[in-house]
């Protein structure tokens, strides 16, 4: 693309806009200043509001994938890659599940993650190289994230993703029509023209995560990570998290610390057993009986055991 034609198309971004309210940052005493940051931040949630329909419709589409073996592949580049990977990186400890099952990458690689690294995302087949790279297939999910919309590393790792069968979405922060490729699902909230103007760790940041958020918590949720609300499948690499499962269990199951962390020694540290111990005075062994008859909900694995006592 001409440099010309690539500053027009830069230009007509809602990302790359000016924004009105913020003309005067640069004199602004500290207090408005963040007054105003403040009050454009509460902005986000109303756009990503607008969005929940497409981000339940992903939600489906991503629950069905992790029940087949597939996988959720997000691809993005600066601030949305590094989001990617946060997210991808917070589901094993959180939810227990493997560490493929949720997988970031970055345009320009780990690297990329704390340093910017120029000019890798500016390409297409560098995108495609990455998808290749993660043997992506027909059971997997691509999922660009881009606030501009047009970042030619996801657009090529999307497009790959598509040739090799794979189910696609795109999370981009500037309106649904202007998008310039297709997707099975596009979720795109538009928080508006940031208050430094084109800096989209800002709102345009805020908006992405928010999205992965609720994109990979209500799929673990509907595959039975979650009971009530709490986390059932958390792993234990700490102390805080051991005493964390403790409490979930003592909460869950009504019983005190001490029987708590019994329970939790029966179910050799698997929280969502621990509690089904607690609650039935029963084994791990029928612990698991009933939650492997119950494809790992709790409720129902409680439900189902209470139909035979």
């Amino acid at each position: 693309m001409a440099e010309k034609d690539l500053f027009k198309e830069l230009s007509a971004l809602v990302t790359e806009s000016r924004n009105p309210n913020s003309y005067e940052v640069d004199v602004m005493e500290t207090i408005d200043a963040v007054r105003l940051f403040n009050e454009e931040d509460k902005k986000v949630a109303q756009a990503v509001e607008k969005e929940l329909p497409y981000i339940a419709e992903a939600i489906e589409i991503i629950t069905e994938a992790f029940k087949n073996g597939g996988r959720l592949c997000y691809f993005g580049a600066g601030t949305s890659g590094r989001l990617g990977v946060l997210d991808a990186a917070e589901c094993p400890p959180t939810f227990g599940v493997d560490v493929g099952m949720v997988v970031g990458r970055i345009a320009g690689g780990y690297e990329a993650l704390h340093t910017a690294v120029e000019g890798y995302e500016d390409y297409e087949e560098n995108g495609a190289k990455d998808v290749e790279e993660l043997q992506v297939t027909e059971k997997d999910v691509v999922c660009g994230i881009a606030a501009s919309r047009r970042t030619p590393y996801v657009i090529g790792a999307i497009e790959e993703g598509k040739k090799r069968g794979a189910k696609t979405i795109t999370v981009v922060c500037n309106p649904r029509e202007h998008l310039q490729f297709d997707v099975d699902v596009a979720i795109c909230p538009v928080p508006g023209p940031e208050v430094i103007m084109g800096s989209t760790r800002l709102k345009a940041a805020t908006a992405q995560k928010m999205v992965l958020n609720m994109l990979t918590s209500v799929s673990m949720i509907k595959l039975g990570k979650v009971y009530e609300n709490m986390m059932i499948d958390l792993q234990q690499n700490n102390l805080k998290l051991v005493e964390r499962s403790k409490k979930i269990i003592m909460m869950a199951a009504d019983v005190d610390y001490e029987e708590a962390a019994s329970s939790l020694e029966q179910a050799e540290g698997h929280v969502k057993t621990a509690i089904f111990i607690a609650l039935t005075n029963s084994n791990k062994e029928v612990a698991h009986k009933f939650l492997d008859a119950n494809n790992g909900f709790l409720k129902k694995a409680l439900q189902d055991w209470r139909k035979h006592i």
